[in-house]
């Protein structure tokens, strides 16, 4: 079985590069996490896309 990370992302540059450097890093997957607590910004789908095209499992 495949380790899984869980990466708390903002969807931001910084944690869009870790996804792929931690899955290169570890050799694990990397479950990319998000929530909105009210502040306003992006959509979740649009955050949610982005973690899945660099590299995230879920």
């Amino acid at each position: 079985m495949t380790e899984r990370v869980v990466l708390a992302y903002s969807g931001g540059l910084d944690t869009s590069v870790a996804i792929g450097w931690v899955a290169e890093e570890t050799g694990a997957e990397v479950v990319a996490v998000a929530v909105d607590v009210g502040q306003g910004g992006e959509d979740l789908e649009v955050i949610r896309k982005r973690a899945l095209a660099c590299g995230a499992v879920e």
